[in-house]
């Protein structure tokens, strides 16, 4: 495995596993799986509503807790932000069956995002949070977070794929100290990724897969990825990719392939910021 040290000096691998969109019933087996893998990076949300079977899964292991890195994520909280964010948090701790995170991060960029990341600052002070960070957080709301608040965000999971590359503002991030994240990384086959013959013909060279292409080119450009996957034998697939590197001949052929803008949803939409910033979680 190969990682990335954070701002504020939390080493983290560079390719984990994912479970957004898993059903609870099935996240268990799949993460239990993942791990046997050789996975230790995990993803998961409030919102996916898997937490506990992702701690389920971690403490069946029988893996120390000092080699996984463990990451939720804080849905947008209800006045008073500041306390809402605490109780969210323990309760995502409470189901995950752990003492601390590794990364909690903001899922989005909506509510009241100051008064979040000030408990979240306090959480990471406390070290009940090892490293704090955002996501779906574009240029100017990341900016603002920065340069209005004292802990700069470690992470921003975004998406990023081959389709949507982000180069630019991952150049914008690297300067300001923050590590980029991919969520998405396979664009969840759109644009016929799977079958994509630019793809396919690189894999070719190597005897490697579409996905464990796009996996290399995200890890090699410095993306840390969470792809998901509910088969053990595509989890296997997707962890062997170290064993090849891309040429710069073909990460610029894969930057040809860039379309500049979201196969999912745009978060400057004022009917997506509606949906996002009113729905709230049961818990």
């Amino acid at each position: 495995m190969q990682y990335v040290t954070l701002n504020n000096g939390v080493e983290m691998p560079i390719l984990g596993f994912g479970v957004y969109q898993i059903p609870a019933e099935d996240t268990e087996r799949a993460v239990s799986d993942a791990l046997a893998a050789g996975y230790r990076l995990l993803d998961t949300a409030a919102a996916y509503g898997n937490e506990e079977a992702v701690g389920r899964a971690v403490k069946s292991s029988g893996i120390a807790r000092e080699d996984l890195f463990v990451t939720t994520k804080l849905w947008v909280q209800d006045s008073p932000a500041e306390d809402n964010t605490r109780r969210a948090f323990e309760a995502s701790l409470e189901k995950l069956g752990l003492d601390h995170l590794d990364l909690y991060l903001m899922h989005q960029p909506f509510g009241d995002v100051y008064g979040q990341w000030r408990a979240m600052e306090a959480l990471n002070r406390e070290h009940l949070a090892k490293a704090i960070g955002v996501a779906n957080f574009y240029p100017d709301r990341l900016l603002d977070l920065i340069v209005n608040n004292e802990v700069t965000p470690a992470v921003n999971q975004i998406e990023t794929h081959p389709f949507f590359q982000r180069a630019g503002y991952q150049d914008l991030m690297r300067e300001h100290g923050v590590q980029i994240q991919s969520w998405g990384g396979f664009a969840e086959g759109r644009n016929g990724l799977f079958t994509n013959p630019l793809l396919a013909g690189i894999g070719k060279e190597y005897g490697k897969s579409v996905a464990q292409v796009v996996l290399r080119w995200l890890t090699q450009r410095g993306v840390v990825a969470i792809p998901k996957s509910v088969r053990a034998e595509r989890m296997a697939e997707n962890f062997d990719v170290f064993d090849f590197r891309l040429t710069d001949e073909q990460m610029a052929t894969i930057a040809t392939l860039d379309t500049g803008a979201s196969l999912f949803f745009d978060h400057h939409d004022p009917e997506i910021v509606t949906w996002l910033a009113e729905r709230r979680l049961d818990a």
